[in-house]
């Protein structure tokens, strides 16, 4: 590991508030090469383990100039927001050692019809599409189309810019919600129309260096908000890892098809992709198929994938940072989590904050870990809700439902006014496990 350090130990800056955040200051903290992690701006559960800094993730020029008087070694980007506005770009362009991919490479998730016309070149399996600027262009599409059909925006949209239209009726109000009322900004200047693919959704996340690749355990998340994946998508319910519906060869078979071309062919269009890359896929009747590409890590997938990691990762980081992932070997525990989410009622749409939250002192226990999301620091010391994704309750097993049993015994422990979450979150790994024992 190079030693280009300020100190003894690194002092490490993480870039976000939310879940995924901390998930990884939780992470990062255990590791023997950690002397100090700042948060920017962080949350009352991160600041149980790292000194927080009233910065916007998104204020790039403010988290640079911190980096540089904090003497931070190392900086990691939480949202996908800063590495699109190009975080990555400022920080090495003043000397600072950072872990994520450039603006450019960024645009694998910053732009779905980039990424979707990057599949096509380098023929890597996705859904086929048709992109369009022009809303009435995209309606006489729709209305001809195969239905059920996804229509996507295609800029950022916090997880919730993928809408399954199952009518005709669906698919052309789902047109007129991005492109004309734009429920979701510019970000709907453009929308990608794709054909629906039937199968099951799996999240499998690669560090890379731009050439070498470690694969991290699988995970299997749950978009939408009810019980039987019914309503409306969120930025995630739920998740567990390892994902029983991802093989191991199925899973080199992603490397093979999906994770390898796409590394190989950032760097032939002259994009070098380091940091972490999210492929989110369909496994179909005709093998694994990219849903879509993000360019960190997801959330709440990185509550369930980061406590089955036993190697040390920050090291990891630092040597994508360095720009030689080679040496790293990563360990994993024979082990199960599932991470349920706690949201705020009425989320994904209108929610209120600002609501007490009870038992969480409870819910600490040996093979549970309580993940804050959107929580703030209330009166009197409370911890109260601020956002719609509020808690993930993550349960360890040396068995699935032991995994399972103990989120759950944990969730039931915690109280906020309006408090949801789904109740079925690993119903179809049970499934699955019990037809493998079959």
């Amino acid at each position: 590991m190079t030693t280009l350090l300020h100190s003894e130990k690194l002092r490490l800056l993480v870039v976000g508030s939310g879940g995924r955040e901390h998930a990884l200051v939780w992470k990062l903290a255990q590791s023997p090469r950690v002397g100090k992690i700042f948060c920017a701006p962080g949350n009352p559960g991160i600041a149980q383990l790292a000194a927080s800094v009233d910065i916007s993730s998104t204020n790039i020029a403010a988290l640079r100039h911190f980096a540089e008087e904090a003497r931070i070694d190392l900086t990691i980007v939480g949202p996908e927001p800063a590495l699109v506005a190009g975080i990555v770009d400022e920080f090495e362009a003043h000397g600072l050692y950072i872990f994520g991919p450039s603006q450019q490479a960024a645009q694998l998730e910053g732009s779905k019809a980039f990424a979707k016309d990057f599949m096509r070149k380098y023929r890597i399996p996705t859904a086929a599409y048709q992109i369009f600027a022009q809303a009435e262009a995209a309606r006489q599409y729709l209305l001809k189309c195969k239905i059920p059909v996804v229509i996507k925006a295609d800029g950022l949209a916090a997880g919730k810019g993928a809408i399954v239209a199952h009518s005709r009726n669906e698919a052309l109000n789902a047109l007129a919600m991005i492109m004309e009322q734009k429920q979701f900004g510019e970000a709907g200047n453009r929308i990608v129309v794709e054909e629906f693919m039937e199968g099951e959704e799996v999240s499998v996340f690669c560090l890379t260096d731009g050439v070498n690749l470690c694969i991290l355990p699988a995970a299997q998340d749950h978009k939408a908000v009810y019980n039987g994946d019914l309503g409306p998508n969120t930025g995630g319910m739920g998740a567990y890892s390892p994902a029983p519906t991802m093989s191991a060869e199925l899973l080199q078979r992603v490397h093979r098809q999906i994770l390898q071309p796409v590394i190989e062919g950032m760097a032939l269009e002259h994009k070098p992709y380091r940091g972490v890359l999210y492929a989110g896929l369909m496994i179909t009747a005709e093998g694994p198929k990219v849903v879509e590409f993000n360019c960190r890590f997801g959330d709440p997938e990185t509550q369930v994938v980061l406590p089955l990691i036993t190697s040390d990762l920050v090291e990891a980081m630092w040597l994508v940072a360095q720009g030689d992932l080679s040496d790293y070997r990563l360990t994993l525990a024979s082990q199960w989590a599932l991470a349920v989410v706690l949201a705020s009622g009425g989320y994904p749409g209108e929610y209120e904050t600002g609501k007490v939250i009870s038992g969480l002192s409870r819910s600490e226990e040996k093979n549970v870990i309580v993940f804050h999301a959107g929580t703030a620091e209330g009166p009197r010391g409370k911890v109260v809700t601020n956002g719609g994704r509020v808690l993930a309750i993550t349960g360890l097993g040396d068995t699935f439902q032991q995994a399972r049993e103990r989120a759950y015994q944990a969730v039931n422990r915690i109280r906020f006014e309006g408090e949801y979450h789904r109740t079925d979150i690993g119903a179809k790994a049970l499934k699955h496990l019990k037809s493998n024992a079959n």
